[in-house]
């Protein structure tokens, strides 16, 4: 354990150098101080983790010097000393926020347990907010790379909804991010301490499913030998994130409805209602709509789950963030292996840019997990990407002689704004934000680039 920056204040000198002394000899680092104003200023002035503060001072208090710090500087654990040990005193000096209080005359060894607990219980607190930062970094909004305009209304809605107990329905392509989407809107809300379950319907048979979502009973059917508590019971008063809804069957729709509408339920086998407070998001890359039409999703539940839609737009429909997306996941490889790959060539980001991305956002980092760990340079060149993305190419981007760099460019530039022109059916407003530039931008270019839209085209 490191030895900690103490600091004591005691009015008693002969005590205080005595103490001090003796602490040091133990390899601690200390600082002395005889009055609470002395000790503030010491505390303003440098940073410590513990203060040793007898409660009486002269004409001032070890108490005052707790609710400075308490107020101030809330990172500072402090232990109180007293010559006058009572039950009251004790119970204010914990109500108030101390770690300790010591009854003079001070024992060795019972004032070095006591430092040692105030130290391991100091580097217990900072190592969870470590870890909550690391979380909050992972799960949070943060890890969700994007620039292009319709990803900030997504951030902004994340931000209004996270604190409500509205059910939310992602939807999406297979790899667009709907399960960090799910995560971040969990770490924002006031549920962010409480469970996250995450249960992929599609991947269970319908028996197995509704057990695995409700739980069972011992002797449910053949093989529950014991009761099994279900997904909605564990993220009780968290988040359940269930994820291909979708494919849940008809009978399962109706346990599904029942739940999201009366939050209770029984285990499979079971007679004993269960009542939970569990925030529910869905998923799915599904057109509910149409499937509703089409009599393989119940219009009530539909309606029950669309209370608020989170529609994530396909990595094609995202040019702009796709160098940013590239690079986030470039570090994260780079960290994760130990190689040192600074970035991308210009081709390589010309061919990311152009290849549709069918797997979305999950493909391009396994892409770009690929290009890192089998390419040999420091830059991941297009030789380094898969055959099917490298294969998008353009001709253009390799120089002919004779041929200025600008015009060399220019030519990617031009396909690249004519395919997003026409997946918008040549829409500028459309264009320009999926490209991540201004509507004035995109006219210049258009018109630099001999780009005239069709007759039919809006504006």
């Amino acid at each position: 354990m490191k030895p900690g920056n103490l600091l004591l204040v005691d009015d008693d000198r002969h005590l205080l150098e005595s103490m001090s002394q003796w602490l040091r000899e133990q390899g601690r680092q200390v600082d002395v101080a005889s009055s609470c104003r002395e000790a503030i200023e010491a505390i303003n002035r440098r940073k410590y983790d513990l203060v040793l503060a007898d409660v009486r001072l002269g004409d001032d208090d070890g108490f005052d010097i707790l609710a400075y710090c308490r107020e101030h500087h809330p990172h500072v654990t402090v232990t109180l000393v007293t010559g006058y040990g009572t039950v009251e005193t004790g119970i204010e000096a914990l109500r108030m926020g101390a770690f300790d209080l010591l009854t003079k005359p001070l024992v060795d060894q019972e004032l070095a347990m006591s430092i040692d607990r105030a130290l391991s219980q100091r580097a217990v607190i900072e190592e969870n907010l470590v870890l909550k930062a690391q979380l909050d970094l992972r799960f949070g909004v943060e890890n969700i790379v994007g620039h292009e305009p319709r990803m900030q209304r997504i951030f902004d809605m994340i931000d209004s909804i996270a604190d409500t107990r509205a059910t939310v329905l992602i939807t999406g392509e297979s790899g667009t991010g709907k399960s960090l989407v799910a995560r971040a809107i969990h770490r924002r809300s006031a549920r962010r301490d409480r469970p996250f379950v995450e249960v992929a319907c599609g991947a269970l048979p319908e028996s197995l499913l509704e057990s695995e979502l409700f739980g069972h009973v011992a002797g449910a059917f053949t093989g529950a030998i014991g009761d099994k508590v279900g997904k909605f019971m564990l993220a009780n008063t968290g988040t359940i994130f269930l994820d291909e809804i979708g494919t849940a069957s008809p009978s399962m729709q109706v346990k599904l409805l029942r739940v999201l509408q009366e939050f209770e339920f029984e285990p499979v086998g079971g007679n004993k209602t269960c009542r939970i407070d569990t925030r529910v998001i869905l998923a799915t890359n599904e057109e509910l709509g149409r499937a509703v039409a089409e009599g393989r999703f119940r219009q009530d539940l539909y309606y029950r789950v669309n209370v608020i839609n989170i529609e994530l737009p396909p990595l094609r429909e995202r040019l702009a963030d796709i160098p940013l997306l590239a690079r986030h996941f470039l570090r994260g490889v780079c960290e994760e292996s130990g190689r040192v790959v600074h970035d991308f060539s210009e081709d390589v980001l010309a061919v990311l840019q152009r290849y549709p991305w069918p797997g979305n956002v999950r493909e391009l980092q396994n892409v770009v997990e690929r290009a890192v760990l089998l390419g040999k340079g420091s830059v991941v060149d297009v030789a380094d990407l898969p055959p099917n993305v490298a294969q998008c190419a353009p001709m253009s981007t390799h120089t002919t002689p004779g041929q200025s760099l600008k015009n060399a460019l220019s030519l990617p530039e031009r396909q690249i704004i004519m395919d997003m022109l026409e997946t918008h059916n040549w829409n500028r407003n459309e264009t320009a934000d999926a490209l991540g530039i201004n509507r004035t931008t995109l006219y210049k270019k258009m018109k630099r680039l001999g780009l005239n839209p069709p007759r039919h085209a809006t504006s």
